[in-house]
């Protein structure tokens, strides 16, 4: 078993050096949620519902590619990946038929990204449940055995699917969020967290449904978990640690009347029924449905539609043949019948509510059930036999610890479930741009400021200009960090998925070459996570087919920081005239603070700190950076290793300047010093000038498999340290150049032209 790479101490992570380390993170990949053979995007209908016959072998790459991925990503200063995975592909078969081929491609990938020093952790990942309602995640066998009809979901909108739905291309922006209040998902969920007390007589195989699915699910990580163990050489390298599943959601429970819509739902676009409605389509009978859309002022009632399944129903027939999947079905539970039916909440004979407020107390102490008691008992209880499972396997291995996004933690703060080795991992988006598709400069909403009650009015949250835009995205996740802490205890708090869509403005970028737009949000979102003091992220996301059409093939999202479609960086882009350069560990002054002759230290006066130099030039091949775009956002300097403790750090991108400032209770060791990731697409050589409070520093190009990465390294005193280093100032959008992207710019223009 491999050495511990990193380890918690409170709020920090620590290398085996001391050094507090920060992720800096992307996740790959968001292809990885569909098969690869037969390759079914979202927007592909053929062979759709064949779900057992499928493989995810070569997702998220192929192992013969994989070294150019993760070279990229390396060489552009990302040092963590969140490893995307599906229960799907590892039980998509049906229950206990495992794909043992591609849990050993995963371990082939995860051998590869090893070589490049990659911090590794695990995601479970599922989206509205599963491909069959709309997302991600869970096979399609989990659908039949809840008594549902994925075949049947579009007539009676149990689910809108991008893979069902008449012309893909039209697929409306972000509409398969609204799943997760929709009939599919508010069963599954419901049965998934709640079944033992909300569907007693949901028994299969002699077990409640709650725990068929719960036990499948974490059995199926188990079976991947305990194949990385016994491959012998992940452990801690690259893998450092397991997340919960993603995103989990409630399903019904804490719905205290399902005639209305709860006040806490804010998602609301296309067709918005209730929950009753969901109820009464799903079973066949008309409803006339309020149906919302998101404008210049946010969401508004557009109108209402009919929804008429003309009979059909999203339930079972009577005559399904359970003996497909072997399992066996209590007699009790009746196919063809709404669950809820069943259970009393309503009656089909006279398409009347008898109980709404079902699923709004605890059936076994009569508790009023809220999101957070939600969260503090159904959600609880699934994720302690989840961390059992892994710390069986992995025992020192971290918990990403992922509760219900956007809501209140659980309270689990001085309890037994105040775990040492857990990280708190919640996620943010922005909902403005992300539903437009535009980066609004005017305006936007502290939506999580609104959510806990900050406003008198929502109106009081409405942020105007930019500048204040970004200090209410850097507010809003400072508050989520603080919450963690506030309610869990003393953590890591690392967002484990943030973005921006690429696709803004009707993909105007993708016509003029002018990214300025995603240059803009991307910028805001890292300024927000720097002023945070998150102890990291994973960027949503890497996908290694986007194009500009499908954009990452799934849903009509299009997030990724790569593309098939854009332009290759130039040869050289990142390391032009790299220098490496060495010190002299013997000095008087090495480590010391320096005198004010050399407080600020350029290349042009390194000479009169350091005693020798070895000068060397490399460069990266054009196809190692291909499809970059937006890249002056994202391909940022970060603080990798820190000797001491991070006070703050900062990429100020208008100025090109980056700043670190920790406090140190020691001097560094001549091995240890701090590094800082210094990508050359910012701070070239010759053109970098570096101001610190005292010590000495080099900056130099490593390499590894192939990955270039410039750095800066820093030997300095104990007690509070700052340095700050000035790179080259550019207009927006044109990081490679005021000739290149001219040039760029007329070609797609001209490209325009030609297919319009």
């Amino acid at each position: 078993m491999a050495p511990f790479r990193l380890r918690i101490d409170g709020r920090t992570f620590r290398d085996s050096q001391n050094r507090e380390v920060t992720l800096h993170g992307i996740n790959a990949a968001a292809d990885a949620k569909f098969p690869n053979s037969p390759n079914i995007p979202s927007h592909v209908p053929d062979g759709f519902f064949d779900g057992d016959n499928v493989s995810f072998v070569n997702r998220p790459f192929s192992v013969q590619d994989a070294p150019v991925h993760f070279a990229r990503l390396r060489s552009w200063g990302y040092n963590t990946i969140r490893y995307i995975f599906t229960w799907e592909a590892i039980e998509h078969a049906g229950p206990g038929r495992y794909d043992d081929e591609w849990i050993q491609h995963t371990i082939s990938i995860l051998r590869v990204a090893k070589t490049f020093d990659f911090y590794i952790f695990m995601d479970p990942h599922q989206d509205v449940w599963s491909r069959f309602s709309g997302g991600s995640g869970a096979p399609m066998w989990t659908l039949y055995a809840c008594g549902l009809d994925p075949k049947s979901f579009s007539v009676t909108e149990a689910a809108l699917v991008h893979n069902t739905y008449p012309e893909p291309d039209t697929f409306p922006k972000m509409i398969w969020a609204t799943n997760y209040t929709r009939l599919a998902c508010q069963v599954l969920f419901t049965l998934f967290f709640g079944g033992r007390d909300f569907a007693p007589k949901a028994i299969i195989d002699g077990k409640n449904i709650q725990d068929y699915l719960q036990d499948h699910f974490i059995a199926a990580c188990g079976h991947l978990a305990k194949r990385i163990h016994e491959a012998g050489d992940l452990e801690h390298d690259p893998i450092v640690g397991w997340e919960s599943i993603n995103e989990p959601n409630r399903g019904l429970i804490s719905y205290q009347d399902i005639t209305v819509i709860p006040t806490e739902q804010k998602l609301q676009k296309g067709t918005s029924p209730t929950a009753w409605q969901a109820i009464l389509t799903g079973s066949g009978r008309a409803c006339e449905i309020a149906t919302w859309d998101f404008g210049g002022m946010g969401p508004y009632k557009s109108g209402s539609a009919l929804i008429d399944p003309e009979g059909k129903t999203a339930w079972l027939p009577s005559d399904y043949d359970d003996s497909h999947y072997g399992w066996k079905r209590d007699p009790g539970w009746r196919l063809g019948e709404c669950i809820w039916a069943q259970h009393g909440v309503w009656d089909p004979s006279t398409d009347t509510v008898l109980r709404k407020d079902y699923f709004g107390k605890d059936p076994q102490n009569g508790a009023k059930i809220d999101y957070e008691y939600f969260t503090n008992n159904y959600f609880m209880a699934h994720y302690r036999k989840y961390k059992t499972m892994v710390r069986s396997i992995f025992p020192n291995a971290l918990m990403f610890f992922q509760p219900p996004v956007l809501e209140i933690p659980p309270s689990i703060k001085d309890t037994e479930d105040d775990d040492p080795n857990m990280i708190f991992a919640p996620h943010f988006y922005d909902g403005i741009t992300l539903l437009t598709k535009k980066w609004n400069r005017v305006w936007n909403i502290d939506v999580f400021g609104v959510l806990r009650g900050k406003y008198l009015t929502p109106a009081f949250a409405i942020k105007i200009g930019e500048t204040a835009i970004r200090n209410c995205f850097a507010h809003q996740l400072t508050a989520i960090r603080q919450e963690g802490t506030d309610y869990m205890g003393v953590h890591p708090c690392v967002f484990t998925e943030i973005g921006i869509p690429y696709d803004m403005d009707d993909k105007y970028a993708y016509k003029t070459g002018d990214f300025s737009s995603q240059i803009a949000a991307l910028d805001a979102n890292h300024f927000a996570l720097e002023e945070s003091k998150a102890n990291g992220f994973a960027l949503w996301t890497y996908v290694a087919t986007n194009n500009h059409f499908w954009g990452d093939q799934w849903n009509g999202e299009d997030l990724s920081i790569f593309s098939l479609d854009d332009r290759p960086l130039p040869a050289g882009g990142f390391s032009r005239n790299a220098s490496r350069t060495s010190f002299d560990t013997t000095s008087p002054s090495y480590s010391q603070a320096q005198g004010s002759e050399t407080l600020s230290v350029t290349p042009e006066n390194l000479k009169k700190t350091l005693s020798t130099e070895d000068m060397s030039s490399r460069s990266v091949a054009s196809s190692d950076v291909r499809g970059l775009r937006a890249a002056e956002a994202f391909v940022r300097p970060t603080p990798v290793a820190t000797h001491g403790d991070v006070s703050s750090h900062g990429f100020d991108l208008g100025n090109c300047t980056f700043k670190l400032a920790l406090s140190a209770s020691t001097a560094t060791k001549d091995d240890a010093p701090t590094i800082v990731y210094l990508p050359d697409f910012h701070f070239p050589p010759g053109q970098t000038s570096v101001e610190l409070s005292g010590g000495k520093w080099t900056i130099s190009t490593d390499e590894k498999q192939g990955a270039l990465l410039q750095v800066l390294r820093w030997w300095h005193a104990e007690g509070d340290q700052a340095i700050s280093v000035q790179g080259v100032k550019r207009k927006p959008g044109t990081a490679l150049g005021v000739e290149e992207d001219e040039g760029y710019l007329q070609q797609c223009q001209r490209a325009a032209c030609t297919v319009m």
